[in-house]
C-alpha cells in the first residue's frame, strides 16, 4: 500500500495540514501504518501534482501560514478504486523472527533476553491498544465499526505474539548449558 491512499483516506474525512495528518495517523492507524513527516509532505505534494488534492493557504499573524489539504473528486475516485481493488502480496521482513531463526548460535540466556524483550514490547502495545479500545463507544456507523475492528486486530496480534514467545521461552529449559546447536 502506498502512503498516498492512507492520506486520501484521512482527507476524505476532513481537510488537514501535513502536521494534522501525522497526528491523525499516530492516534489511529499508527499500530499498523507509520510515516514520518517528510514522507507525508512529499506524498501530499505528489497528490497535489496528480490533481487528487488541493491546498488552501491560511495566513496566520504570529505563526507560519497553514497549508490545508482538501481532497478533490478525483482523489475520492482514486481512493474508492484502491479500496475496491485486489490486494497485492506484501513481502514480509521480520528482523525479530530472523534473529530467532538463527538464534541457536547464541547462549540460551541471550535468546531468553531476546524473547523477554519481545514479550515486553508486545505487552506494551496490547496495553496501549486496549486502553484506546476501552475509550471507544458502541459503533454507530460502519466506519467506526471497522476502525474498532482494526484495534481488535492489533490487540489479537499482540496477544498472539506474547503467547507464542512465552511458549518458546518455556521450551528453552531443555537447552540450558549448551552454547551452540
Amino acid at each position: 500500500m502506498s502512503l498516498k491512499f492512507a492520506l486520501l483516506g484521512f482527507l476524505v474525512e476532513q481537510p488537514m495540514t501535513g502536521y494534522d495528518l501525522r497526528k491523525a495517523m499516530e492516534a489511529s492507524v499508527g499500530h499498523f501504518w507509520t510515516a514520518d513527516q517528510a514522507q507525508i509532505y512529499r506524498t501530499l505534494s505528489g497528490l497535489v501534482d496528480e490533481g487528487l488534492v488541493t491546498v488552501d493557504v491560511v495566513e496566520q499573524e504570529t505563526r507560519p501560514n497553514r497549508r490545508v489539504h482538501r481532497i478533490c473528486p478525483a482523489g475520492e475516485d482514486a481512493l474508492d478504486a484502491w479500496l475496491a481493488s485486489p490486494l497485492e502480496p506484501v513481502p514480509v521482513r521480520e528482523p525479530f523472527l530472523m534473529r530467532t531463526f538463527f538464534g541457536g548460535r547464541l547462549k540460551v540466556e541471550a535468546i531468553e533476553h531476546l524473547l523477554t524483550a519481545r514479550i515486553d514490547e508486545a505487552t506494551q502495545l496490547v496495553s496501549l491498544l486496549s486502553a484506546i479500545r476501552q475509550q471507544q463507544s458502541t459503533p454507530t456507523s460502519l466506519s467506526m465499526h471497522l476502525r474498532i475492528a482494526t484495534l481488535d486486530n492489533g490487540i489479537a496480534h499482540g496477544q498472539a505474539e506474547i503467547d507464542w514467545a512465552k511458549t518458546v521461552l518455556n521450551g528453552l529449559g531443555a537447552w540450558h548449558g549448551t552454547d551452540l546447536t
